[in-house]
C-alpha cells in the first residue's frame, strides 16, 4: 500500500512549475525505505536519471545506503549507481592533509594521528567524514588531525588543487551525475536548489524527502541570514586568505584564482580591489576589540552597539547560556552604525560583482577556444564568489537597511549573542524567514517534477484527520505548491499494547534536582540498563550524571552523557548500542541521531514536557501559525522520542515523563493502542522491573 502511494509521485507532471506531490506518513515497521526504493529505483534506471533521496539524519542514510547495497550488489558497476552526496564540510581535504603532513617535522607528536588519516585516507569508499570514519579516533587523537582536515570554511581552491582530480567532493559530484540513486541531506539539496549548483543537464527532476518532518526546520537554517562577527570574519578569511597576524592556513582569492589569473591577467585588477575592499571586514582578534569597546572599522562597531543593546535587553542577561534582544526600538547609535557598515559592505559589493561580470564575460568572449576542463574552472569559481561572497553581502545590506524601521513582513529580525558557558564566543543580527517552508516550495517548483515527502510522525495526532494533515503540509511544506499533494498513511504493525508501557510520574518535584536525579537512579536500575534520559536543559542534564554516575557504576551500569564526556555524539550511540548495560543522556541532538533498536535501548525518561523555548522566533511563530503551534510542535518531540523506542517488532520499551504537567491533549502523540498511565513513581519503577524484566 505504501509503495503503491509512493508511485504517484514517480509519474509525470501535467504542467510546468506544479511537480507530482505525495505526503506519505508510514509507522515504524512498514519498510518506509523498501516501499519509496522500489518506484524509485524503477524509475531511475527507466529514465536514465538520478532519483535523489534525502535524509536528515546521517543513521537514515547509512539505512539507505545498505538496502540499495542489498538490491544492487557491492561489484564496481553497483558502486557507481549509488553515490552519497554532502556539504564538502564533510569530506576529507587531501590538501589539508598534505599541508598537515608537512608540520610532522615540527610537530612530532602528530605524526601518529596523521599517519591514520593517511591509512584511512587510503581504505574509505569516499572520503566521507562523516560516514565510514570512526569518530572514536577523532576523540581519541584530536579533532585539528581528523575531522578537522575537512573543507569547513570553504577555503577550496578547486582545479588549482594539485588532488583536485583525486578529490573526494569533486568525485562524488561527478559520480552523483551518472547514479541512479543519490543518498544527500535535507540541507545539501535546499541550498543546491536555492543556489542552482548544479548545470541544467544534470539537475535532479525527483526527489524523496524522508525524515519529512525535519524539512521545516532544515529549511529554517538554509534561508536564514546572519551577519555575525564570525560569518564576517570567515568571508574575510575566504577573500583575503593568511594575514600576517593570523597563524591560520586560510587560502585566499588570489591562490584560489591562480591559474584563471594567469590564463586572463585582466581578472587581477579586481582580484585586488576585492581584497582590499575585505579588509574592511571584521579581523583576527575581532571579538576581544568589541568586548572592549575598541572596534577596528564599522562592521566591528555595529556589533559593539549590538553586544550593548542585548546585554541591556535580554530577559536574562546572567543567563551562561545564548541570550537575545529586540532589534527596535534601538539603542542611541545603533541606527547610525548599521549604515556605516552597510557602506563598508558596499565597498566590497562592487568589485565582487565586477570580477563575477568579467569572468561571465571571458566565457562569452572565448567560447570557441575554452576547452571544458578550463570553462568549468570559471563557472565554478563565479559560481562560488556569487553564493560565498555576493549573495551574503547583499542579504546583510538589506538587513542592515531594516534597522530602526520595518522588517519585511515575512521575515522576523533580532540581535543575538551566542555564549557557552557564559562567555561570549560570537555576536550577531540575524534574520530569519516566519515560514522558511515558503522558500524551500518555491525553488523546489520550479526544478522538481515529483517529490515525495514521507516520515513515521508526519502528521499531528489530534484526533481530527483534516488538522493532523494541515500541519503535516505545514512542516513538510507542501501547504505553498500549486497543486494539492495526495496523502497517504500506512499504520505499524507492531502491537504497541504488548511491547511499550507509557507512565507519567505524578508525584515528582520536577524542579528538585535530587528528586529527578533519584528517579533517574532507580528507573535505570529498575530496567537493567539500556535507559536514554533526555533533557531539555544541559544545566539540568549536567546535575542528574553528577549524582547518579557513581551508584549507577556501583551497579555494573556504565553511564554516558552528551556534554560531559567530552565524546562525538556518534560515538557515544555506538558506545550505548554495543552495551546492553549501558546508559546514555543527552538532548536534542541524541534524540534526533539515535537508532537503537533492541534490548540496547528499552527504556526512555524525558526530564519534563519538551515545550519549545519561547525565544523570539518562536514567538513570531506562535501568533503567525496560531496558538495550537505550540501543542503542535511538543506533540511532534514525543512521538519522535517514543519511536526511538520500538523499532522491531520484538523489541519491549518502556517510556517515563518525569512531569506531571503533561496536558491530556499531548497525551494523543502516543500509539492509540498503548496504554498511558499517570503513577507515582514508586509505581513506575515496580512497573518497569516487571515488565522489562519478564
Amino acid at each position: 500500500d505504501y509503495a503503491s502511494a509512493a508511485c504517484f509521485a514517480f509519474t509525470p507532471r501535467q504542467e510546468e512549475g506544479e511537480p507530482q506531490i505525495v505526503m506519505a506518513e508510514a509507522g515504524t515497521g512498514v519498510g518506509k525505505t523498501l516501499g519509496y526504493l522500489a518506484p524509485a529505483t524503477v524509475w531511475a534506471e527507466r529514465n536514465g536519471a538520478p532519483v535523489w533521496v534525502s535524509t536528515y539524519t546521517r543513521n537514515l542514510q547509512l539505512q539507505v545506503d545498505r538496502t540499495l547495497r542489498r538490491h544492487y550488489g557491492d561489484s564496481e558497476a553497483a558502486r557507481d549507481k549509488i553515490v552519497i552526496r554532502k556539504g564538502r564540510e564533510n569530506y576529507l581535504c587531501l590538501l589539508n592533509l598534505e599541508e598537515s603532513l608537512g608540520s610532522t617535522q615540527t610537530q612530532p607528536g602528530v605524526s601518529p594521528a596523521l599517519g591514520l588519516m593517511v591509512r584511512w585516507a587510503g581504505a574509505t569508499r569516499d572520503g566521507d567524514l562523516s560516514g565510514d570514519f570512526p569518530f572514536w579516533l577523532a576523540d581519541l587523537v584530536g579533532r585539528p588531525r581528523t575531522l578537522g582536515l575537512s573543507d569547513r570554511r570553504g577555503e577550496c581552491i578547486y582545479s588549482a588543487c594539485p588532488h583536485y582530480t583525486r578529490c573526494f567532493i569533486e568525485q562524488s559530484v561527478r559520480r552523483a551525475r551518472d547514479a541512479e540513486i543519490v543518498v544527500a541531506n535535507h540541507a545539501l539539496v535546499m541550498i543546491q536548489a536555492a543556489n542552482a549548483t548544479v548545470e541544467d543537464a544534470y539537475r535532479p527532476v525527483r526527489y524523496v524527502f524522508d525524515e519529512g518532518h525535519h524539512i521545516f526546520d532544515t529549511a529554517d537554517s538554509a534561508f536564514s541570514a546572519t551577519l555575525s562577527g564570525i560569518e564576517a570574519y570567515d568571508l574575510r578569511r575566504w577573500l583575503v586568505g593568511a594575514e600576517a597576524s593570523s597563524r591560520s592556513r586560510a587560502r585566499g582569492l588570489r591562490r584560489r584564482m591562480a591559474d584563471l589569473i594567469e590564463d586572463h591577467p585582466d581578472l587581477d585588477v579586481f582580484v585586488e580591489r576585492t581584497i582590499e575592499a575585505a579588509k574592511g571586514l571584521p579581523g583576527e582578534g575581532w571579538l576581544s576589540r568589541v568586548a572592549e569597546d575598541t572596534p577596528a572599522g564599522p562592521v566591528e562597531a555595529f556589533l559593539v552597539i549590538v553586544r550593548r543593546q542585548v546585554y541591556a535587553r535580554a530577559a536574562a542577561s546572567d543567563n551562561p547560556y545564548s541570550i537575545e534582544a529586540e532589534v527596535n526600538p534601538c539603542l542611541p547609535g545603533l541606527l547610525e552604525a548599521a549604515s556605516a557598515a552597510s557602506a563598508v559592505l558596499g565597498r566590497l559589493v562592487d568589485p565582487v560583482k565586477q570580477l563575477i561580470d568579467e569572468m561571465k564575460a571571458w566565457l562569452d568572449r572565448a567560447v570557441a577556444e575554452l576547452q571544458e576542463d578550463q570553462r568549468r574552472k570559471i563557472e565554478s569559481m563565479a559560481r562560488s564568489l556569487q553564493q560565498r561572497a555576493l549573495n551574503a553581502l547583499l542579504f546583510w545590506r538589506s538587513m542592515l537597511a531594516a534597522v530602526g524601521g520595518a522588517t519585511p513582513l515575512e521575515f522576523i529580525d533580532w540581535l543575538h549573542i551566542d555564549r557557552i558557558e557564559g562567555r561570549d564566543f560570537d555576536i550577531a543580527f540575524k534574520r530569519h524567514w516566519i515560514d522558511p517552508t515558503k522558500p524551500f516550495a518555491d525553488v523546489m517548483a520550479s526544478q522538481a517534477h515529483g517529490i515525495l515527502m514521507t516520515s513515521a510522525t508526519l502528521t499531528d495526532s489530534t484526533g481530527d484527520a483534516e488538522r493532523d494533515w494541515h500541519a503535516a503540509a505545514m512542516l513538510s511544506g507542501a501547504a505553498h505548491f500549486p497543486i494539492a499533494a495526495t496523502r497517504a498513511h500506512v499504520t505499524s504493525p507492531f502491537s504497541y499494547r504488548d511491547a511499550a508501557r507509557v507512565f507519567i510520574v505524578r508525584d515528582l518535584k520536577r524542579n528538585d534536582i535530587e528528586q529527578v536525579a533519584a528517579a533517574y537512579r532507580e528507573l535505570f536500575i529498575a530496567s537493567g540498563g539500556g535507559g536514554l534520559g533526555l533533557f531539555t536543559a544541559i544545566q539540568r542534564l549536567r546535575g542528574v550524571y553528577e549524582r547518579i554516575a557513581a551508584p549507577l557504576d556501583a551497579r555494573d551500569i556504565a553511564l554516558y552523557a552528551q556534554h560531559v564526556d567530552g565524546l562525538n555524539p556518534a560515538t557515544l550511540i555506538d558506545m550505548f548500542r554495543a552495551d546492553e548495560q549501558s546508559c546514555l543522556l543527552g538532548t536534542d541532538a541524541i534524540r534526533d541521531g539515535v537508532d537503537v533498536p533492541g534490548r540496547s535501548l528499552r527504556m526512555l525518561v524525558f526530564d519534563r514536557v519538551p515545550w519549545s523555548r519561547p525565544d523570539i522566533l518562536y514567538k513570531a511563530r506562535k501568533t503567525a501559525f496560531g496558538p495550537e503551534y505550540e501543542d503542535r510542535m511538543t506533540r511532534l518531540r514525543l512521538k519522535q522520542a517514543f519511536g526511538r523506542l520500538i523499532r522491531r517488532a520484538d523489541d519491549r520499551g518502556v517510556f517515563v515523563l518525569l512531569d506531571s504537567m503533561l496536558p491530556s491533549r499531548l497525551a494523543s502523540a502516543f500509539p492509540s493502542d498503548v496504554v498511558v498511565a499517570r503513577v507515582g513513581l514508586a509505581e513506575a519503577i515496580a512497573q518497569t522491573r516487571d515488565f522489562l524484566q519478564t
